[in-house]
């Protein structure tokens, strides 16, 4: 069996304002009809593949639990990083978590933002790369290149065979553009996916051999870690003392004998909105549209309104990116769309929440989105799963009024509890304890409006939380 690792960090800067490090690309639906993570995690399931061990971020992991749940994909384990440290960290981590059943398991770990063409092509590549993983050898993947791109990394295959796969001669980093093309005109090269298949006990050798000052504290954090509802935190005393690094510098670039398993179908990684255009389907004048979005004499252009009923129209367009939300909007020169990180970094000295956040706001019990903000009042729609409950609480600041508009809540006001259904409203005075359910089998939704003098998210005591947490929210 392949044991996927999936890695889902990131804080999704290159592709704003739909990806955002509240909610970064790997969990947006960018193409096709899935999210990237959702996508990664059903191609690496089924025959050969056991359950996904699942790395990512605290404030993601009720995502991936909602997400994983919506693929029909139960986890075999989702680790929790303290904090972010790069690819090496994660890895090693799950390594260790994974030996402590199997030393002889096999890895296959993966990013989760990638977007792959044909899944079925890549899983069986997977499987057929199995015996070499087994053999102890470290398998990487690479991309059949199809332009010189100097944003990625490429790998360069010796001529020797091992396993049916030709070994590694080199890892070359983001080339320049000279060397791009060379490389593309050679014909032998290939793009590094970052996708890499080996045993727990193969790779924690080659550690032991490269990075041997990860190896203790990420060792003493997995040793440590605590089970915190179906999830597993690492401790976050060990992780503090964890040096941050990318698994192709730690390990990858200094380690012998690997060998290289080539995927010849589409492949990218949407490291940036020219991306993802090319992946999006493109009239003969190299417009892309999507949503409520239309173009007039527009050429190599792409248009998203990601709101619907926002009609996006562009005229005279030519090679632009424009992106439509509801509290932000995009428009850049193709050329210039590295640059969204500039913007994202001037939004956020101003103080912006559309930096980071958005409008709709994830919480393990639904989510929730502002609808209106004035002086002292906030109106929000509000949208509860199935079975869920928001913490018992209380706010010293403000007052709340709910009108369920559909479903059917619970809802505990001091010591008394009822159900409001639809179109029945209750009042929830400042100061009182109180709190929120859905006790049916269908979504509940309610509008909540706030009056006060602070209506700030923090504005909380929290008394009882289902979800063990301490945050605000």
């Amino acid at each position: 069996m392949i044991h996927p690792v999936i890695l889902c960090g990131g804080s999704g800067t290159r592709l704003w304002p739909l990806s955002r490090k509240a909610f970064p690309k790997q969990f947006a639906q960018i193409v096709g009809s899935e999210s990237l993570f959702s996508a990664c995690a059903r191609m690496l399931s089924g025959p050969g593949f056991a359950r996904p061990t699942v790395v990512t971020a605290a404030d993601f992991r009720f995502i991936v639990g909602e997400q994983l749940l919506d693929a029909g994909i139960d986890p075999g384990a989702v680790l929790i990083e303290p904090a972010p440290r790069s690819t090496a960290p994660a890895i090693l981590a799950a390594a260790i978590f994974l030996a402590r059943a199997d030393p002889g398991a096999v890895m296959l770990a993966a990013p989760s933002d990638h977007a792959i063409a044909d899944p079925d092509a890549f899983a069986a590549l997977a499987r057929s790369a199995l015996p070499a993983a087994q053999s102890g050898r470290i398998v990487t993947f690479g991309i059949t290149p199809t332009n010189a791109e100097t944003e990625y990394g490429w790998l360069e295959p010796g001529a020797d065979r091992v396993e049916g796969f030709a070994t590694l001669r080199r890892f070359v980093e983001k080339p320049a553009r000279e060397e791009a093309e060379r490389m593309l005109s050679d014909g032998g090269h290939l793009w590094n996916a970052g996708v890499f298949m080996f045993r727990a006990d193969t790779i924690l050798a080659a550690f032991e051999a490269h990075a041997r000052e990860m190896t203790g504290p990420v060792a003493r954090a997995v040793e440590r870690a605590r089970p915190d509802l179906g999830f597993l935190r690492l401790d976050p005393e060990a992780w503090d003392a964890v040096p941050a690094s990318s698994i192709d510098y730690a390990v990858m670039e200094k380690a012998q004998g690997l060998v290289v398993a080539p995927y010849q179908g589409r492949w990218t990684d949407l490291g940036g909105w020219p991306a993802v255009h090319r992946e999006m389907e493109s009239d003969s004048a190299g417009v892309a549209l999507h949503g409520a979005a239309m173009a007039i004499d527009c050429r190599d252009t792409l248009l998203r309104s990601e709101v619907e009923g926002l009609e996006l129209v562009g005229i005279g367009l030519d090679n632009l990116i424009a992106v439509a939300m509801d509290d932000a909007v995009l428009v850049a020169d193709r050329a210039r769309a590295p640059d969204v990180r500039l913007a994202v970094e001037a939004l956020r000295e101003r103080g912006a929440y559309q930096a980071e956040a958005f409008l709709q706001d994830h919480r393990p019990w639904g989510h929730f989105e502002t609808l209106m903000e004035g002086d002292r009042f906030r109106v929000k729609r509000i949208f509860v799963h199935p079975g869920a409950a928001l913490s018992l609480q209380r706010h010293m600041h403000r007052s709340e009024h709910w009108v369920v508009v559909s479903g059917t809540a619970r809802v505990t006001i001091g010591t008394g509890s009822h159900l409001v259904g639809e179109g029945e409203s209750v009042h929830v005075p400042l100061g009182t304890i109180h709190r929120l359910e859905n006790p049916g089998k269908v979504p509940m939704v309610l509008i909540e409006v706030q009056t006060g003098r602070y209506l700030g998210e923090d504005d909380i005591e929290r008394l009882d939380d289902i979800y063990s947490r301490t945050e605000s929210g």
